[in-house]
Formats: structure tokens, C-alpha cells, sequence
């Protein structure tokens, strides 16, 4: 593979999306934010989508190198105030990020909740159900509320790569050019069509090889925009299950 991978899912809608995914994955109060520790875990996730070979919008290095300064600004001591200006305070450099945090947390929760509203009225028949149209294929269904975000899977990820990693100085390899994301694809939707209860995500990883784990990581993905599965975590912190969509619904 000599392009990246780009992705465009729902659920991976931008920086502020992975900052407020760590601050509730790791339980962080959003008024008093850890730059060091949250500053870390994006660093994590920015590292792992390079593995992955994904196609890391700019946006993403930019909040990086922000919080990279902020961090370098609160290790600095605290600067020595005239006595003619002690009674103001030095302006907290996390305080911008906070704001941004707060505001995009509340248009996250809108969002939601109007999405939980239109799942409902798509429940709700009052007349037979029409034929779908014939022309490019079926329509598109509302995600389940279960539905793992991006995020989710990049996390899941990073374990198996560090497992790889752990496991490379036993010399197994395996050349890009034998592995085939088309091929990938379909090994996926057989095992999946067999476990009909679902398949636990880290199954679909037979070989614990980094280039075996991208390209069937980006099969997972082609197969998920073309809504063939879906991926959902019963429970916080479960581990991910993979479905074939309609046995889902």
C-alpha cells in the first residue's frame, strides 16, 4: 500500500472528538484537565493512526502541536508578579481549551439526542413498508446507539500493534504485496457469516504482524463504510463484537 488510507466515518469528526473521547474514557474533569496525561494519550492515538498508514487530517497535528505547547507552558515555573498588579491572576493556558471542550461537548449531546429522536420516528410505522429504491443500493440505516466510534477501534488497535511489536524479534514477517485488503474483505465476511453471534474483534486479526493488522484493519473499515457490518461494544470497556448488519438490526 503507498497511499494512505482516508477516513471518513461517523464518529471521527476531529480533534475536539479525540480530546473528549479521552476525557471520558480516562474520567478527566473537563474544568481541570491533566495537560500532561491528556496531551499524551492524543499523542497515542496520533501515533497509532500513522502506523495504521491512515491519512491524519491536518487539523489533528495542529491541536497536537497546541497541546504540546501547553504542556512545555505549565511545566514553566509561575512567573514573579509586581506588587502593583498581585491582584490579578495569570490567565490559565487551559482555559481555551476548556471552553472549546464545554461548548463542543453540549452540540455533541443536541446531536444525540436528535438522533435517538429519529431512530425512534424510524421505528414507527403508520403504513406498509415501501420497496427500497433499486438505484445504488439499499439506504442507509441510523447506527445503533451501541455503535463503537472510530476512536474505539483506533484503541483496540494499538494493542494488537503493541502485541506485534512485542512479537518482532521472533522473525515472523509477512510481505505487504501477499496480503490483499480485497481478499481480506472476504476472509472477514466469511468468518463473521459463520459466527453468527458475533465476532470478537481481535479475532479478525489471525496474524499478530503489523502489516497484517493494517491491512485488515483497513478492511474492517471498507466493509464498514460500505455497510456491510457494524462493530459494537455491549459494555463500557468490553471488548468490540463485529456483526454482519442485518443480523444486527
Amino acid at each position: 500500500m503507498t497511499d494512505r488510507y482516508h477516513v471518513k466515518l461517523d464518529g471521527f469528526e476531529g480533534p475536539l472528538d479525540l480530546l473528549l473521547h479521552l476525557v471520558n474514557r480516562y474520567e478527566i474533569d473537563i474544568y481541570d484537565i491533566p495537560v500532561s496525561t491528556i496531551t499524551e494519550q492524543y499523542m497515542t492515538y496520533i501515533h497509532t493512526m500513522q502506523e495504521l498508514e491512515l491519512n491524519i487530517a491536518s487539523e489533528y497535528l495542529v491541536m497536537a502541536a497546541s497541546l504540546l505547547a501547553m504542556k512545555s507552558q505549565m511545566l514553566l515555573p509561575a512567573q514573579q508578579i509586581d506588587d502593583d498588579f498581585s491582584d490579578e491572576e495569570e490567565e490559565d493556558p487551559r482555559e481555551e481549551l476548556m471552553q472549546r471542550l464545554i461548548e463542543y461537548k453540549k452540540f455533541k449531546s443536541a446531536a444525540e439526542s436528535l438522533k435517538q429522536k429519529e431512530v425512534k420516528v424510524n421505528r414507527v410505522y403508520t403504513r406498509p413498508k415501501a420497496e427500497p429504491p433499486e438505484e445504488n443500493g439499499s439506504a442507509i440505516e441510523p447506527l445503533d446507539p451501541d455503535e463503537v466510534s472510530m476512536l474505539d477501534m483506533i484503541d483496540a488497535v494499538n494493542r494488537l500493534l503493541k502485541q506485534a511489536k512485542s512479537r518482532s524479534s521472533q522473525g515472523t514477517k509477512i510481505k505487504r504485496d501477499e496480503i490483499s485488503i480485497q481478499m481480506r474483505m472476504g476472509e472477514i465476511l466469511d468468518k463473521i457469516n459463520v459466527d453468527r453471534k458475533g465476532t470478537p474483534f481481535n479475532d479478525l486479526f489471525k496474524e499478530k504482524t503489523k502489516p497484517h493488522i493494517v491491512v485488515t484493519f483497513i478492511a474492517v473499515l471498507e466493509l464498514m463504510k460500505n455497510k456491510n457490518i457494524t462493530c459494537v461494544q455491549p459494555n463500557h470497556f468490553d471488548e468490540l463484537v463485529v456483526y454482519k448488519m442485518e443480523e444486527q438490526a
